[in-house]
């Protein structure tokens, strides 16, 4: 059977016959989009001290004219999601195939992404409030604030995007290209409408996400496998002529950043141009990938990605603010000595995430489960999904502070507590377990030799 028989993959997985195995490809095209991140917040933090003691912060690269087409080439974000997508499908059916369910899938991806980012806010919050007591200026704690804590929209909207895997992917099976086509739908209707009514434009945060998402799913079922060159290369030509046209007629703007909060249509289209150039080089990104040396790096540096990825722009900003405090000449932003000092702060930002990743990347570890437990009940899943949202929907309206950065702090802490402390009842075993008739007896988790909570 194919790899792009949607029906007959799902059906397949959860019969427990072996799912596809995952690309090493995925990895190195992860940790290079993630260095890329990190690169464009180097060009992009540029604080300036004022005389009245103050401090101001100018995106720089945002102002140049030319960064407007270079966007489209280094917007990498909705690659993330495309990845997301193809791997977290894949996770899904191997949890299916052991007799897992939302629920365990939702504690899987809850519990991955939230503990790296509430030791973030904790550490942040602590930090802040100790700056704050020693005499720096309110206004400055909350410029870094609001800067440092950036990368949280992403976790926010990944997570969003990870949680509807188990009904996207029932979606998928049913009918991939017909799904896909009514988020594009959505997506538009929203579009047209966040004119008259701002606030809708966050409800693309889910239909966006979710249709690039889709992306992924059909990568995985080897939709992009039966392509040709000539389909790969059309798609990629006819996704940036629509761009350049929606973009060209000022019905959306042409900075993918500008774009990307709240996304819209271009980042779809930005999404499919990448998918079939993921396609179209995949015998080169592979045969990179099966560099030893390469798969080394890649084997140390991938399984702490969420951690570089969340405490880069913190550490950016903390080692800018304190530069500023030493009498170190920095030069204009308009001068090409700037520029090439974007080199050594890139290596000394990775060089400050060493010992951060060293640190707290332990919490990117796969966790375990109570030994005595089955894992945390329906209702503790949804009321930790619900305990992290609260922060960050309040910091997407009403913006970032340190008040809630420590009730940030302590809502995750909550949700990690309520997903992985929280003891079940043991089930006696089916053989005492008298079913009615009509009754069909489902094996609990974890079965022999798989936690609970475990991705695989």
């Amino acid at each position: 059977m194919e790899r792009n028989g949607h029906p007959a993959a799902e059906q397949r997985t959860a019969q427990g016959e072996p799912a596809p195995q995952r690309e090493p490809a995925i990895d190195l095209v992860r940790f290079t989009c993630l260095l890329l991140v990190v690169a464009a917040h180097c060009l992009m933090v540029n604080p300036v001290l004022h005389r009245d003691g103050t401090v101001t912060t100018r995106n720089t690269l945002m102002d140049q004219s030319w960064f407007d087409p270079v966007g489209w080439v280094f917007m990498i974000v909705p690659l993330f999601f495309v990845l997301g997508g193809e791997t977290g499908l894949q996770s899904w059916r191997r949890l299916r195939a052991r007799g897992g369910n939302g629920f365990d899938f939702a504690q899987i991806r809850l519990l991955r992404l939230v503990r790296p980012a509430m030791a973030l806010l904790a550490m942040m919050w602590g930090g802040l409030w100790a700056a704050l007591l020693l005499g720096v200026d309110p206004r400055v704690i909350q410029l870094m604030t609001t800067g440092a804590a950036m990368p949280l929209w992403f976790l926010a909207a990944y997570l969003t995007a990870q949680l509807s895997i188990p009904v996207m992917s029932r979606l998928h099976s049913r009918a991939p290209m017909l799904t896909l086509a009514v988020l594009v739908v959505l997506i538009i209707t929203v579009d047209s409408l966040r004119g008259a009514l701002p606030i809708l434009a966050f409800i693309n945060m889910i239909f966006v996400w979710c249709a690039v998402q889709q992306l992924g799913f059909l990568r995985a079922d080897g939709f992009f496998d039966n392509r040709g060159r000539t389909w790969l290369v059309g798609a990629i030509a006819s996704s940036n002529v629509l761009l350049g046209l929606v973009t060209g007629v000022g019905v959306y703007p042409g900075n993918m950043v500008v774009d990307l909060n709240p996304p819209n249509l271009c980042l779809l289209l930005l999404a499919i141009s990448q998918t079939a150039s993921l396609q179209l080089l995949r015998n080169g990104i592979d045969a990179v990938a099966n560099i030893r040396w390469v798969q080394m790096v890649i084997a140390v540096a991938g399984r702490r990605s969420m951690t570089v990825y969340l405490w880069h722009l913190p550490v950016l900003v903390a080692l800018s603010g304190l530069l500023l405090l030493t009498d170190i000449s920095l030069p204009p932003d308009d001068a090409a000595e700037w520029w090439w000092a974007r080199i050594p702060v890139f290596f000394a930002v990775i060089a400050a995430l060493l010992p951060v990743v060293w640190i707290f990347g332990r919490l990117e570890n796969r966790p375990t489960a109570a030994s005595h437990a089955r894992g945390p009940s329906h209702v503790a899943v949804v009321t930790a999904a619900v305990v992290v949202f609260v922060p960050v929907a309040d910091a997407a309206f009403n913006g970032l502070t340190l008040a809630l950065l420590g009730g940030g702090a302590a809502c995750f802490a909550l949700a990690v507590l309520l997903l992985g402390r929280v003891p079940t009842p043991v089930l006696p075993p089916l053989e005492e377990i008298v079913p009615e008739p009509s009754t069909e007896i489902r094996a609990t988790l974890p079965e022999p030799g798989l936690r609970a909570n475990l991705e695989s």
